[in-house]
């Protein structure tokens, strides 16, 4: 699931200098709804800081499957960086766990629950390196403030780089108003990550990952937080 936020998400951002710092962030809560392999659902995603951390967190529930993601990360000379993940999945009778460690200090990532061996680190660290749900963070953030989309994303065991193009404008409703969203996708093999995002919006106002051309997650925000 975390290659959901390989795009994305998922996973929100502002629009702010080309390396906003967490303090130039604010507390979030926005409510999604959601679509999980044709089933329907709800996402919940908050932004919450601690001391001189921030948590990152999304939510989602259907009748088919229970998922959470979240990272806590903090700024350095800049850069927003990734300290740790979780990542749990309930689909049917199936559950998995991974939890990820960015140890600075050391300069390298690791990863710890239902992972293989292969997935498990360590992976050297770059400074400008996120994870796959901090990386939705800086994709809203650089479209609202027009910087490039080319990131390098260590997650998963594995460091990529990554880049998102902008497709076009489209008008999305949000909470019965119609608002005007830069639209930005990614093609990686057999998956598509789609993101509206909507100017002075933190979070992205829409996401859609495709896989062979069918939906297989789709979330829009409920309404303007």
């Amino acid at each position: 699931m975390r290659r959901l936020f390989a795009t994305l998400l998922l996973a929100a951002a502002v629009a702010l200098p080309a390396f906003a710092a967490p303090s130039d962030l604010k507390p979030l809560e926005a409510d999604y709804t959601a679509r999980y392999m044709g089933m329907e659902g709800a996402g919940h995603i908050s932004l919450a800081p601690s001391g001189g951390q921030w948590t990152y967190t999304l939510r989602i529930s259907s009748s088919l499957a229970t998922l959470s993601q979240s990272t806590t990360f903090d700024e350095k000379d800049g850069h927003w960086r990734p300290l740790s993940g979780t990542d749990a999945a309930a689909v049917l009778i199936k559950k998995s766990n991974k939890n990820a460690q960015y140890d600075w200090a050391k300069g390298e990532a690791t990863w710890s629950g239902d992972v293989k061996p292969d997935r498990a680190g360590p992976v050297k660290l770059q400074p400008g390196d996120l994870d796959a749900m901090l990386l939705n963070l800086a994709i809203a953030r650089d479209v609202n403030a027009g910087k490039p989309l080319h990131y390098r994303m260590v997650d998963d065991g594995r460091a990529k780089d990554l880049t998102y193009t902008v497709v076009g404008k489209e008008a999305i409703n949000i909470g019965g108003k119609s608002k005007q969203a830069t639209k930005v996708s990614r093609t990686d093999g057999r998956r598509e990550t789609v993101l509206w995002i909507v100017d002075g919006l933190p979070v992205p106002a829409r996401i859609l990952q495709r896989k062979d051309g069918a939906d297989e997650i789709d979330l829009q925000i409920k309404s303007m937080p």
